[in-house]
């Protein structure tokens, strides 16, 4: 009786071969996928690592259809709309503290010339420079397009189907003839951000290479503690994101607030290092970003880096039609226009 070889199965099934080919198939697929954004990670860190991030480009991302407030970016604030109203006090133009220098009202001057943004540092007075050669209204809607053109600003038009900013950012990027090396996403309804803090995050940025993404953080006050509209943020020792979330974060067992632990509220102002904000669009939706339904997570998630910075910012965010009052009584009190 001749041996049986152990190496040929008794019965084979087609059947079997198939779904194995299909799987094979399937695998394959995946790990091309993989390779595809490992590569891009790749070039993302020999590139951050090897070459210094200055060319700075300004993208305010706005849509209409807001599910919290639709129509948000033209909301009228003290006669104007949200997003002509990017108030900046700048001592570059001679404006006192008090003033309000209109972002892209004055568009026509950042256009023609590198507007420079300073920063005080430390207790050695000493001063640095960062530049934001162009500042752009990226939008799908024709509305807010044709009110941003109106006061001179450049106007890129993208698809509906941008999920949040980040991606918005992104396709706008695309569209650019000119290369830049950090993005930085002006956020149309916070219109009372101050500019040494989008100083700050490009800085930032520019001094952590393993970094993909800067953001900013104040204190949160005790009353915004539960509110879901006030997205807090939790970092590491060495000022690294650790999480974001719309619940109290840390939360201690007593279910309360500690009025003497110092809360992070996130700002939505934040730069991107160009290359990952490319890809960014492509990684997949993360489990902890739908739930939350924050973007940054999906950096975090993805094994990324991201710095943060705490600044001093009495933060008046416009999140819901209720805050638009808010915030023009904060205006006519300090004499803001």
């Amino acid at each position: 009786m001749a041996p049986k070889s152990t190496c040929t199965p008794s019965s084979p099934v087609h059947g079997d071969f198939v779904m194995s080919t299909k799987a094979l198939i399937l695998h394959g697929l995946a790990a091309a996928a993989a390779l595809v954004v490992g590569a891009h990670a790749y070039f993302y860190y020999y590139r951050s690592t090897t070459k210094f991030r200055s060319r700075v480009v300004g993208i305010i991302p706005a849509r209409f259809a807001s599910s919290r407030f639709q129509g948000k970016p033209l909301v009228q604030i003290l006669g104007k709309p949200m997003i002509q109203k990017l108030g900046f006090s700048d001592a570059e133009f001679k404006l006192t503290s008090s003033d309000s220098y209109n972002f892209l009202e004055n568009f026509h001057m950042i256009s023609q010339v590198p507007f420079i943004f300073n920063r005080e540092l430390g207790r050695e007075q000493s001063w640095q420079q960062h530049w934001i050669v162009l500042v752009i209204v990226a939008t799908d809607d024709e509305k807010i397009a044709e009110c941003c053109r109106g006061f001179g600003a450049e106007v890129i038009m993208t698809a509906e189907s941008c999920r949040n900013g980040a991606e918005r950012c992104s396709e706008a990027l695309q569209k650019l003839k000119k290369k830049y090396d950090i993005v930085v996403n002006i956020q149309g309804d916070e219109p009372l951000i101050e500019p040494e803090i989008i100083d700050g995050i490009v800085k930032a940025l520019q001094t952590t290479p393993d970094a993909v993404f800067s953001t900013a953080v104040t204190s949160l006050k005790p009353e915004d503690a539960f509110d879901p509209n006030r997205v807090k943020c939790v970092v590491d020792n060495r000022g690294y994101a650790i999480y974001f979330s719309r619940g109290l974060i840390p939360f201690n067992k007593s279910g309360k607030t500690n009025l003497e632990f110092s809360y992070n509220l996130h700002l939505g102002i934040q730069s991107y290092d160009s290359e990952f904000l490319k890809i960014y669009p492509d990684l997949t939706p993360t489990p902890l970003q739908l739930e939350e339904d924050l973007e940054q997570l999906k950096v975090l998630e993805n094994g990324y880096k991201m710095k943060v910075i705490k600044v001093d910012h009495d933060a008046h965010g416009v999140d819901t039609p209720e805050d638009v009052a808010k915030i023009e009584n904060y205006m006519r009190e300090r004499n803001l226009s």
